[in-house]
């Protein structure tokens, strides 16, 4: 296994979540320590402390409760079971209790959509969460019972898979993959994977072999496999699965891509909110070692040396983006890089790189066992194979489900038993908003491709508050970088906002839509050129919705500028003519 330097300044990530494990926030002389040990100043290491949502400078509670914030927790009662639970602990919901027994707040999706509401307590994720659940939580916490003595059914993940398909249904054998690589070749090896067509999962879908070959002919000393874990998008649950139940198969693709590019070294990428894996996962890593998959000369192939290596993530979502997510490797803030280069060409530390995410090399791996032909006998011609969904939402049968490219929404609908749907929202709050008018369209990268977020919302809902949900997601995701999406995800906030209340005009939807599609030329990753997609959506394809919440005026001011004087007035004493606006509002 490979050991990181103690001094290495690219492990400072790592070292500031050791930190705010053991002291619930991360101690000032411990940064002064850090700075002086890796060589960093002092304002760096608080720059990235204040970029991850995970890490903090002034203490936690001794239980950190998170409750899941995405709209389909919202959807089952999350916020008045946060309510509840701050009511009985007597905290308010964003804040520490003055003796630090607990924080009680929000967070953006944990990756339970399936079987939510869920919290995380210190990192660990708690699901099904009931009034009863709650009542329990409160009664554990102030008869302060340790963590580890609580009742184990609480912190219960279920797999929840609904569907399988040729993926799922296949059995896998370890090292099976590698030997036969070390027999054919590597080439052989990414001929089949050209055959087979297999395409980043991730959503963007570029070819697999092309990015593995690029890595390869690129000139340099070292390469690196980096594995993207940091599954953010809001109702996106199924590479959690994956690692929870098919981590060989990962780390088995993993290491045929070392041998593809040369690579020694290699990265799983795993998000904070999966910290409960950590130690699962590291475990099947040693076992792979002790059978001679991982490490020095694997499967006794002489100078066939590869290891893995698991850095934690610590809240940001901006880190799934390929870039952002090297950056943080590095120990940074995970902000993107600009492009070109591309990773495969300079990636982490400067060499080249490939990051493919979860599913993607787990399939790798099977293409190298079954073969091109397997993987193409389902399928459409240009999106081969299949696709892992995480369905959530208003749908008897939430879960993971596997279904062929190629197959219509209707179908997948009927499958997970959703009735009276008004949209489905693919793809995650960056994705695509679908009316019924297009529930033929079919899950492919020739018309919807996806990460593999499905979240159904059936009549009842008000939609424009899923909108509004991932409207604010962005908003506070955003990593600040550039101006377009930094200002324009706070100004589509607070447009929707002055919506969501009755007071907008048809002149505020008009500018919705103008900044919307200024945001999506200009900024600068993929997070902001997608930020106002559900708004974008919503206008073009429910406009009913914004139109039914308008005022029948052309104007209103989004606030009155004299009323905000009232307490300089008051202070002062003024209550004169000069101290009053004529048409305060603007």
């Amino acid at each position: 296994m490979h050991t990181v330097q103690e001094n290495d300044p690219s492990n400072l990530l790592q070292r500031l979540i050791g930190l705010q494990q053991a002291f619930r926030h991360i101690p000032s002389d411990a940064i002064d320590h850090l700075a002086e040990s890796l060589g960093l100043s002092r304002a760096f290491i608080l720059g990235v402390i204040q970029f991850y949502s995970f890490l903090h400078s002034s203490p936690r509670g001794e239980y950190d409760i998170l409750f899941s914030d995405n709209i389909t927790d919202q959807m089952q009662g999350s916020r008045l079971l946060a309510q509840r639970l701050a009511s009985k602990l007597g905290v308010d919901i964003g804040r520490t209790r003055d003796d630090r027994r607990v924080t009680l707040d929000y967070t953006s999706c944990t990756g339970m959509g399936d079987q939510g509401p869920a919290a995380l307590v210190n990192g660990h994720p708690i699901t099904r969460l009931t009034m009863e659940r709650v009542d329990q939580l409160a009664a554990l916490i102030e008869q302060a019972v340790p963590l580890d003595n609580w009742p184990a059914e609480l912190f219960q993940v279920s797999a929840g898979v609904e569907r399988r398909d040729i993926v799922l249904n296949s059995d896998y054998k370890p090292g099976t993959a590698i030997l036969r690589c070390l027999e054919e070749g590597a080439e052989e090896l990414l001929r089949r994977l050209e055959q087979a067509g297999l395409r980043g999962c991730g959503g963007a879908g570029f070819s697999t072999a092309k990015k593995w070959r690029f890595c390869a002919s690129t000139e340099s000393a070292e390469r690196y496999v980096v594995c993207n874990a940091d599954e953010g998008e809001p109702g996106t649950f199924k590479d959690r699965y994956l690692l929870q139940a098919h981590a060989d198969r990962l780390f088995e693709g993993m290491t045929l891509c070392a041998a593809v590019i040369g690579a020694r070294r290699g990265f799983l990428y795993l998000r904070g909110e999966y910290r409960y894996l950590l130690g699962p996962l590291q475990q099947i890593l040693q076992q792979r070692r002790e059978n001679s998959l991982l490490g020095q000369s694997i499967l006794g192939r002489d100078g066939f040396d590869f290891d893995i290596d698991i850095h934690l993530g610590a809240g940001a979502y901006i880190c799934g983006e390929e870039s952002a997510l090297i950056e943080s490797l590095e120990g940074k803030r995970g902000i993107p890089r600009n492009r070109p280069p591309f990773p495969v060409t300079q990636g982490y530390l400067g060499m080249p790189t490939v990051v493919n995410n979860v599913e993607t090399l787990a399939n790798a791996a099977l293409i190298a066992q079954q073969g091109a032909e397997w993987f193409r006998s389902v399928g459409t011609a240009q999106s081969p194979g299949s696709k892992l969904l995480s369905i959530s939402g208003d749908c008897e049968r939430p879960g993971i489900y596997e279904f062929p490219f190629g197959t219509p929404i209707s179908e997948i609908l009927a499958a997970c038993q959703a009735h009276h749907t008004q949209a489905v929202q693919i793809g995650g709050a960056a994705g695509r908003l679908i009316p019924p008018a297009e529930f033929n369209r079919t899950l492919a990268f020739e018309d919807l491709a996806t990460g593999g977020s499905f979240m159904v919302f059936n009549q009842s809902r008000e939609l424009l508050n899923a909108i509004d949900n991932f409207t604010r997601f962005f908003r506070h995701e955003s990593c600040g970088f550039c101006t377009p999406c930094r200002v324009g995800t706070a100004m589509l906030t607070k447009q929707l906002g002055k919506v969501m209340v009755g007071h907008a005009t048809s002149k505020d939807l008009d500018e919705l839509g103008t900044l919307g599609s200024l945001m999506r030329q200009t900024s600068h990753c993929g997070l902001g050129q997608t930020a106002a997609n559900p708004i974008l959506d919503g206008l073009e394809k429910f406009p009913d919705i914004f139109q039914s919440r308008l005022r029948s005026t052309s104007f209103e001011p989004a606030f009155d500028l004299d009323a905000s004087l009232e307490e300089a007035r008051a202070i002062t004493g003024r209550s004169d003519p000069g101290a009053h606006l004529e048409g305060g509002g603007v």
